[in-house]
């Protein structure tokens, strides 16, 4: 049954990567807004999130957010499924911009690696297939808990010059061997990590539990830093790539504010409804645990 469901998800994959980018996203926004209504404690997450950050001045801009918010997230689904199906020429040519690719070739020139942190902002699947196109890189991620959707998002993500890692101990020692090659990883750093594998640090404010995966990969290598966002243009005309060194994210706090920073830009293409404040049972123990 899951190898029927894989193979009709592929097939919908590539269907719908023959619709141009603008229907893709018009489509998109009446999705986002079904799900809104269809989910309600994706709701709830998405304002609660969004009002936690500070990033709204008052009631109407959070209601403002939020809307931009719905028709954004709409947008980020189906287009992943897009572009999972589309050809690696068909997506180059949505790329209509790239900031900072000098801070990246000079990054690679010291022979020690680059870690990309690429946050749940704008269109997260387009930066390693861009970048991949020029250098190896090699991306974590952690497969979906319906296990049906494991083949597609494997397929759709293994491109030239990428290579995935599954969020293990194998996993990572692919990514050390990559920064040892001098060459490029990725990784989601706003997603929750396994029990025993992150620490407490405020995200806008709040304590969440962050990940301390890609602080030690840069401190045992000396890979640079830099954040990775592709920001979605307008009616669907394609994305804008943008490379920004990090000076340090030598702890969580630091983590966490270089993502403060990135999603600041572009608030309305982040992904609000992820519940970032939700911790492993272990993890919460410990944060509540009485101080010495």
């Amino acid at each position: 049954m899951i190898k029927y469901i894989n193979h009709m998800l592929i097939f919908f994959s590539k269907l719908l990567a023959f619709l141009p980018l603008p229907i893709i996203h018009q489509i998109a926004k009446a999705l986002g807004w079904i799900l809104y209504f269809c989910n309600t404690k994706s709701a709830r997450i998405q304002r609660s999130n969004i009002v936690q950050s500070g990033l709204c001045k008052d009631e109407d801009t959070i209601k403002q957010l939020i809307n931009a918010n719905i028709t954004e997230t709409g947008k980020s689904l189906l287009e992943s499924l897009a572009i999972w199906g589309k050809s690696e020429s068909e997506l180059s040519s949505l790329v209509k911009g790239i900031d900072g690719w000098e801070d990246v070739e000079a990054a690679l020139s010291l022979g020690k690696g680059l870690i990309f942190l690429t946050p749940h902002l704008g269109c997260f699947e387009i930066t390693s297939i861009c970048y991949g196109a020029k250098h190896p890189v090699t991306v974590l991620y952690r497969p979906p808990k319906l296990k049906f959707l494991q083949d597609l998002i494997v397929k759709g993500r293994s491109r030239t010059g990428v290579t995935l890692a599954e969020a293990n101990a194998s996993g990572v020692r692919k990514l050390m061997q990559a920064l040892k090659r001098g060459e490029a990883i990725g990784i989601l750093p706003d997603q929750i990590p396994a029990e025993g594998e992150g620490e407490w640090a405020d995200f806008f404010g709040k304590p969440a539990y962050t990940m301390t995966l890609a602080s030690k990969l840069a401190e045992k290598t000396g890979a640079k830093v830099m954040m990775v966002f592709g920001e979605r243009l307008s009616n669907g005309s394609g994305y804008h790539i943008y490379f920004n060194k990090v000076d340090t994210i030598a702890t969580p706090t630091l983590l966490n504010q270089a993502i403060e920073h990135q999603v600041a830009q572009k608030p309305e293409q982040y992904l609000w409804q992820y519940n970032r404040y939700k911790a492993r049972r272990h993890a919460m123990q410990k944060l509540n645990a009485p101080k010495d």
